[in-house]
């Protein structure tokens, strides 16, 4: 059983080496290319050897997505178990924790987007009050950061002659976290139409979008707690596993190449994710609450 064992992991290794050398000789290829053909000379020249090194490992830190540990720790567990298996695991856990990633750096841009939306409706209050018309007070404000993304051209020309800046408005604040470009739109249309005040109408929509940040803040501080406490609870088992095996139970044997050990790791994991997803579901109910 465990030369069979040994067999499928030095399998799975050797399919996983087979499918990662292309890719690896393809990027050195790209970097050959791209010393070839940017720097018009050879290839050879260049920094020392342990320059290269040192560079190399920065980039292979900074490019490494979280989710290929998750890889890299099924190879650890199916070489330690003799067992294809936690092999199998990891990489099935890599698209649920690159989506986990993506979900969080959305949420990061979403909220770097939101405080520009801020500082955006600071900025043209303070240069209306300057004395800069409003079309000129948008164009100097908005000329720098990308807080209107992708509508930003349309933005910028509907103030720079004269067009419909608050259907611009609404349009950019479609984007995620660009929702107070709507109170923007909406003082806009109020100042343009009716002659009140815009400074005055900014700064209060200014105040209300931060008392709305700073709400969102402390709620997720609240519940930082709660999302900590089911992420440690998430990973008891594996410190059990730690543990047993410590003591010479020798638990991935038991886990791996027994009936009962694969029933109960299968009944572990399906209990496990059931319980990671509804803890994260409470969670996200209450921060969308807000």
């Amino acid at each position: 059983m465990t030369g069979t064992g040994e067999a499928w992991t030095g399998a799975a290794l050797a399919c996983l080496g087979a499918a990662v050398w292309p890719a690896l000789e393809w990027q050195a290829g790209r970097r050959r290319a791209r010393l070839l053909f940017a720097g018009g000379g050879a290839a050879g020249g260049g920094p020392p050897a342990a320059h290269r090194v040192a560079a190399g490992l920065r980039r292979i830190r900074w490019r490494a997505r979280a989710e290929w540990w998750a890889v890299a720790a099924g190879l650890v567990s199916a070489v330690l178990g003799a067992s294809v298996l936690p092999a199998v695991a990891g990489a099935a856990g890599v698209p649920v924790l690159r989506r986990m990633r993506r979900a969080a750096a959305l949420r990061r841009a979403r909220e770097r987007r939101a405080d520009a939306v801020i500082a955006l409706c600071s900025a043209v209050a303070g240069e209306v009050r300057a004395g800069r018309q409003p079309g000129e007070a948008l164009l100097y404000a908005a000329r720098e950061g990308e807080v209107l993304g992708d509508g930003q051209a349309t933005v910028l020309a509907a103030a720079r002659f004269g067009g419909d800046v608050p259907g611009a408005l609404a349009a950019a604040a479609r984007q995620p976290g660009a929702g107070g470009l709507l109170g923007l739109a909406a003082c806009w249309r109020v100042a343009v139409d009716r002659g009140a005040g815009l400074a005055a109408g900014l700064d209060r929509l200014e105040g209300a979008l931060r008392a709305e940040r700073d709400q969102r803040a402390d709620l997720r501080a609240q519940v930082a707690g709660a999302r900590a406490t089911a992420v440690m609870l998430a990973g008891l088992p594996a410190l059990g596993l730690l543990l047993g095996t410590a003591l010479g139970a020798d638990p991935l044997h038991v886990l791996l190449h027994t009936g009962a050990g694969l029933g109960c790791l299968l009944a572990g994991a399906v209990l496990e994710g059931l319980g990671m997803w509804w803890a994260m579901r409470i969670v996200r109910g209450a921060e969308e609450a807000a």
